[in-house]
């Protein structure tokens, strides 16, 4: 089944309070996506964001970032009143997130609305009891980092670092209200997200969400589960995740990620990995596996490192997990990342896992050779994006390649001299949508035609990323009915749909 569909992180929805939340402004952009003919929001991981701000590098693997928490919905609930919402500086720039003033603020906002909470709720309850296996660790977790000035765990007293019985007893009775205080927020985080989806699904709207192969050092995942990591005796990390050398980046990509013990994962049955995996599909409806080659194999960096020259090759579980996932989940909607350089056992994986791949746009003018990314390669069991969150927008992106580069895509897709630049990204969607691939997803800037000002990440920078934000009233129906026609034309509309276009 042919379909289309729109990447765009929550946090770059509009908003009263700085970051796009799970206010009316997500529910609006669910109607703008139905009457532009869409059938699924790819979003970015919603795990709570750390230093730099990445959602590829959260505290938890589990958790839900509490800046999604929608402060509309806790007025109508009483625990806070709008006065008290509007008191706070959240930030003024409608285009961009400040998430300096968000985190001063945000958590402030919280903490008021947690004083009004009842803790004694029935559903609060059953929602801790619920999630045991991580809830519990993680708010533990969060309390004594406030209590460190949020240093990384690592650097920790060795007593409550090393999880030693008394010192877990001790600063457990010790932030007893404040560990109420972060299960509260994931408990709210929890039930709004899932009205949300629900309001999705119900207006034939699927959720692809995003899941990192990793998780952060500085993350409750690893404090809480060493053993399941390639740590030493002392609980420091052996050797940490990157990537080679390559063309781009003479240094390689140094990630600093622990490295996953399979051996300890594959004696447990990948049980972590089951709970993880579950917890995503109950979350999401599809689920992208990011840096899905690391599951062939993994690049391997002895810690500590200036970075990723002196790293090597490991071999990972390979198909057995995913095996295993089948057996014990079933068959569930995956889709793979499987960009960069892939070696042949990457792409048996690949086949193997009958999971459809991903194709880039971008990726594909390469005027030296012939590229897999070039729409008549594609497969249909495959994914086509004119660029991801990782890329430029497709305007700056053509504004800056090289002129044999250019000419090659100016060749290949008929761009002609006159074109007008906000119509280039335009000539991208169409190429995508009109390729065999199944599902073809496009950001929301390039829908919008935005330039180099909207990119989302530069990878291996710090400061400028994740802040992008969409302006209130940008996705116009006449944008949404230009998108409607070309999903009705190239047959990705879903069934028995009347949008803006019908």
């Amino acid at each position: 089944m042919r379909q289309a569909g729109v990447l765009m992180a929550v946090s770059s929805l509009p908003s009263e309070y700085g970051i796009g939340c799970f206010s009316k402004e997500a529910y609006e952009f669910v109607d703008a996506l139905k009457e532009a003919g869409q059938s699924v929001w790819q979003i970015l991981p919603l795990g709570p964001t750390s230093y730099g701000d990445s959602p590829y590098q959260s505290f938890s693997t589990f958790a839900g970032n509490p800046y999604f928490i929608d402060p509309k919905t806790l007025i109508k609930k009483g625990y806070i009143t709008k006065r008290k919402c509007d008191g706070y500086d959240f930030g003024k720039d409608v285009k961009k997130t400040d998430y300096a003033k968000i985190y001063r603020s945000r958590f402030r906002l919280l903490r008021e609305a947690f004083k009004r909470f009842d803790t004694g709720d029935k559903a609060f309850l059953k929602f801790v009891k619920d999630n045991d296996h991580w809830l519990y660790d993680y708010a533990l977790y969060m309390s004594v980092k406030n209590s460190f000035k949020n240093k990384s765990w690592q650097e920790w007293d060795d007593d409550i670092r090393l999880r030693e019985k008394r010192a877990l007893e001790r600063y457990s009775e010790k932030f007893s209200e404040d560990i109420l205080f972060y299960e509260f927020l994931q408990f709210e985080f929890y039930e709004e997200w899932k009205e949300l989806k629900k309001y999705a699904n119900k207006n034939g709207i699927s959720i692809v969400g995003d899941i990192p192969i990793y998780v952060a050092l500085d993350s409750a995942d690893t404090w809480a589960n060493p053993g399941l990591f390639q740590f030493d005796g002392e609980l420091h990390p052996k050797a940490v995740a990157g990537c080679p050398p390559d063309a781009f980046s003479a240094d390689g990509q140094l990630w600093g990620n622990p490295l996953y013990d399979w051996e300890k994962h594959k004696s447990t049955g990948y049980k972590w990995w089951l709970k993880r995996l579950s917890s995503c599909f109950e979350l999401y409806d599809v689920v992208r596996i990011d840096h899905f080659r690391g599951f062939d194999e993994y690049y391997s960096i002895p810690f500590p490192a200036k970075n990723a020259r002196n790293g090597s090759w490991k071999k990972g579980p390979g198909y057995d997990i995913f095996k295993v996932m089948k057996e014990k989940l079933g068959e569930r909607a995956v889709i793979a990342e499987d960009l960069g350089f892939l070696t042949p056992s990457v792409l048996k994986l690949v086949k193997r896992s009958g999971y459809p791949g991903m194709k880039v746009l971008q990726f594909a003018f390469d005027s030296r050779e012939e590229s897999d990314y070039l729409p008549h390669n594609y497969k249909a069991n495959s994914v086509v994006y004119t660029g991801t969150h990782d890329n430029d927008t497709t305007m700056h992106w053509y504004e800056v390649l090289s002129a044999k580069d250019r000419k090659f895509a100016n060749d290949y897709l008929d761009i002609g001299k006159n074109v007008k630049s906000t119509e280039l990204p335009w000539i991208f969607i169409r190429a995508a949508y009109s390729s065999v691939s199944e599902l073809a997803v496009i950001p929301m800037q390039d829908i919008l035609s935005l330039g180099g000002e909207a990119r989302m990440n530069t990878p291996s920078t710090l400061g400028g990323n994740w802040e992008w934000r969409m302006k209130p009233g940008a996705f116009t129906q006449a944008k949404q009915k230009k998108l409607y026609k070309m999903t009705k034309l190239y047959g990705r509309l879903p069934k028995e749909i009347k949008g803006v276009g019908h």
